[in-house]
């Protein structure tokens, strides 16, 4: 068999140590489906020479806008910018934010030239702002490539795809700020306890997930980058996603039982991912990350888009980094010991409760919206307190000392709108808790068991039409879109889009004038009297929870919370 013809940016020795070269294979099938199942099974990831005609085709295929830099351009460009100095003294574009260059087995010369691409591709795309990810996407595309300029353009065309629902990279610092954001509530909902282990050993969990792009684009050895690459160019940035939720499922298991520190938790983890090869082989990382059960491509997005709109709000641009990362301090210590006080719960577990909410809503500081002790049991008084605010937490304290709860997603003024009578309303973000006697959180039963539901069809729940709809759940007949609801995102977990078999998996919250009830379909997770003396909890659907307390309980106190931005004082 004749060795590889690898390109001339490669360190042939070290290559053949990382890939060893299987030869050529043929790939007679360029479709979707066949491909995609392909990709998984690393199909084209031991013969070289097919992997380079692999990603020829499929970045090609991209849909691109209509001037996109191409090979020719970068012949045109490449020695106004660079100039006289050597490629190794070249700087590297502010965008990168200081990422080094991963070696990735490439060569002195190969390494200088992924300098001049990016210098070239600063030069074509003002636009790009912040993208730590390009220079090992740079790297692995020139093993690919016949010469500086093929890479150039292939870079290009991953930067200029066109089509909004086939994102590939982050090109600006808030777009990957909200995919930092998006990654913890994932991490939230399918590594529970992982998430649990970086809420004890951290003392801002968002930075340590503000790292999880590193982990795939740059710590990763190549072997391992490129069977991911490999089906990110087929599958698109979900697949980043599951890759890094099984990295961190891996390494949870690998530390299980061992000390952590708050202060080396994130090296520990870039150490970690730098010699996955002596915990997990590639096959078995993929393995893994596929096996997670995942929401949709659509319902990520609007996670993302949830997420930007809230890092919007607090003032933060695609350019502004300085100020963002200072204000996630406020993510893991919103819950402050000087200026909270609860007769329900403590600190520590106010602060378990704003570990699991929704990261742009960890942002904010807890503010007290209702007391039983301070305006009376009165379910009446209580939606009067609540109604404007979303989302909230409710807390639950009975005469036997035990403590339970819910994080409730939507105004309770969503009421109204079923004209008197007991309807339910709310998405799949609602979930239940107890903390006393011992922690337990339910989640909306969908989560854990998508076999239950399969996505609505994208032609009635598109981001394009979905993006301006009032976000509350499915609106009655008669309810139409205005003015004031056009800035608002569909919501992420909206029942609606969603085909379920039964409305009990989706009974989230109900208020009438009489009781109010979290949860329902064969049960309700929990039922409190108008007077706010009596409960009941019990099994329901929509959760598929535990009784939260005693099955019928007495009520010693009542608190309702809200979000509080923590500029506004």
């Amino acid at each position: 068999m004749n060795p590889p013809a690898y390109s001339c940016f490669v360190d042939r020795d070290k290559m053949d140590s990382a890939i060893p070269d299987l030869g050529p294979k043929e790939l007679s099938c360029m479709e979707l489906p066949e491909l995609k199942q392909l990709a998984r099974q690393g199909y084209w990831a031991r013969s070289y020479a097919l992997r380079g005609q692999v990603y020829q085709r499929l970045i090609q295929d991209i849909p691109c806008r209509t001037v996109t830099p191409d090979a020719s351009v970068y012949r045109d460009i490449v020695g106004k910018i660079v100039g006289k100095h050597s490629s190794a003294s070249l700087p590297l574009p502010e965008f990168v934010d200081n990422t080094q260059v991963p070696s990735y087995c490439l060569n002195s010369k190969g390494e200088g030239a992924v300098r001049k691409i990016l210098l070239c591709i600063s030069n074509q795309f003002p636009d790009v702002s912040f993208c730590p990810a390009l220079p090992a996407v740079v790297a692995l595309l020139l093993h690919y490539s016949a010469d500086e300029a093929e890479c150039f353009e292939k870079a290009c065309r991953i930067l200029a795809c066109k089509d909004p629902s086939r994102k590939l990279v982050d090109q600006s610092f808030l777009a990957f700020e909200s995919s930092c954001m998006t990654f913890g509530d994932l991490v939230n909902k399918y590594c529970q306890a992982a998430h649990q282990l970086m809420v004890a050993v951290s003392e801002d969990v968002l930075q340590v997930y503000a790292d999880w792009q590193r982990w795939l684009f740059g710590e990763l050895p190549l072997s391992y980058f490129a069977r991911v690459f490999d089906v990110f160019l087929v599958e698109g940035y979900k697949v980043l996603y599951r890759v890094a939720l099984a990295i961190l499922k891996f390494f949870h298991k690998a530390r299980a039982g061992q000390p952590l520190e708050s202060d080396s938790v994130k090296q520990d983890i870039r150490t970690f991912v730098r010699d996955i090869a002596k915990t997990v082989s590639p096959e078995k990382l993929l393995e893994k990350a596929f096996a997670i059960r995942l929401f949709s491509r659509k319902e990520i997005q609007l996670l993302q888009m949830a997420n930007e709109k809230a890092l919007k709000q607090k003032g933060i641009t695609v350019k502004q980094k300085s100020v963002s990362l200072s204000k996630r301090q406020f993510v893991h210590l919103a819950v402050h010991a000087d200026n909270f006080h609860s007769e329900i719960v403590g600190v520590k577990e106010m602060r378990d409760i704003w570990s699991w909410v929704p990261e742009r809503f960890a942002l904010c500081q807890p503010l007290l919206l209702f007391s039983s002790l301070q305006h009376g049991y009165s379910l009446t008084r209580f939606y009067f307190q609540c109604e404007g605010r979303e989302p909230t937490v409710l807390l639950i304290k009975t005469t036997q000392k035990e403590v339970c709860g819910a994080y409730l997603s939507t105004d309770w003024s969503e009421r109204n709108k079923f004209g008197g009578k007991l309807g339910f309303f709310g998405t799949g973000e609602c979930f239940v808790f107890r903390l006393q006697p011992e922690v337990q959180r339910y989640e909306w039963v969908v989560i854990k068991h998508p076999e239950l539901t399969k996505p609505a069809s994208l032609e009635s729940t598109s981001l394009e039409s979905t993006s301006l709809e009032s976000a509350t759940v499915s609106p009655s007949p008669s309810h139409s879109l205005s003015s004031e609801s056009s800035d608002r995102l569909s919501p992420f977990l909206a029942t609606r889009h969603f085909n379920l078999p039964s409305k009990t998996e989706s009974l989230f919250m109900a208020g009438g004038s009489d009781c109010l009830i979290i949860g329902g379909g064969g049960g309700q997770a929990l039922y409190i009297d108008g007077d706010l003396n009596r409960g009941r909890t019990g099994h329901c659907d929509t959760f598929n929870n535990q009784p939260l307390c005693s099955e019928n309980f007495l009520i010693a106190a009542v608190e309702a919370w809200g979000f509080q931005d923590p500029d506004i004082q």
